[in-house]
């Protein structure tokens, strides 16, 4: 008998899960090349603007962090390291204010495309007994770590989180990871590259991993 896939089970899934889960192993050596091509094209006049573009969408509907974009562009060129974490904050903090008001406003029509395509919505409903008691570190938590951030912006809407709050949060949280990472780049420069090169695909896997664990977290709220 030929196994068969569930089309139901397999669209339940977050994207991440089903993007990691058919990745070739050899694939990995793309990864590479995709490191590289970024290192290439940082110094590029429009280098910038797309790191503002990734960081922009993936606050509310992109489901890859703009650090892999940021870290090469870095050590590319390490005197524009607080520069480039600047333009991922700013850019990120406005995709947090479009996601809080996709939630606030338009979540019956795009919030929950998003959340379904994630699969995420069938547990957002329990989600709002923390914020009612722990909305601002929700925020905050979200904002530094590999938590699916989207999930937090449209939720601060929803939940109809202080706005001016939500902002501040978004602010501290996000500025905070993207300049740490700015900070130990520029202060380590040449070591990190050099460990980076050497681990990049097995540091792509953790990468992964950790994203993924941050969509699997929900599923047991």
């Amino acid at each position: 008998m030929v196994d068969t896939v569930d089309s139901k089970s397999t669209r339940c899934k977050p994207v991440e899960v089903q993007i990691l889960s058919r990745l070739p192993l050899f694939y990995m050596k793309y990864i590479n090349f995709l490191y590289s091509w970024t290192l290439l094209k940082a110094s590029h006049p429009k280098a910038k603007w797309f790191l503002a573009f990734v960081s922009f969408i993936e606050s509310s509907i992109f489901p890859i962090p703009p650090d892999i974009i940021l870290i090469p562009m870095i050590l590319a060129n390490k005197s524009k390291a607080f520069v480039y974490a600047l333009i991922c904050t700013i850019s990120s903090v406005i995709g947090a204010v479009v996601g809080y008001l996709i939630g606030a406003f338009l979540f019956e029509t795009i919030g929950k495309i998003i959340l379904e395509s994630y699969g995420l919505f069938s547990n957002f409903s329990q989600i709002k007994d923390y914020y009612d008691a722990h909305g601002i570190w929700l925020v905050l938590g979200g904002g530094f770590t590999p938590f699916p951030y989207k999930l937090i912006t449209i939720a601060s809407g929803v939940f109809s989180l202080n706005i001016i709050i939500f902002i501040l949060a978004s602010v501290i949280s996000r500025g905070g990871r993207f300049f740490l990472i700015a900070l130990l780049l520029w202060y380590f420069g040449e070591p990190i590259k050099f460990f980076l090169e050497k681990h990049l695909g097995k540091l792509t896997l953790l990468f992964f991993f950790l994203l993924v664990l941050g969509f699997a977290l929900l599923k047991l709220i």
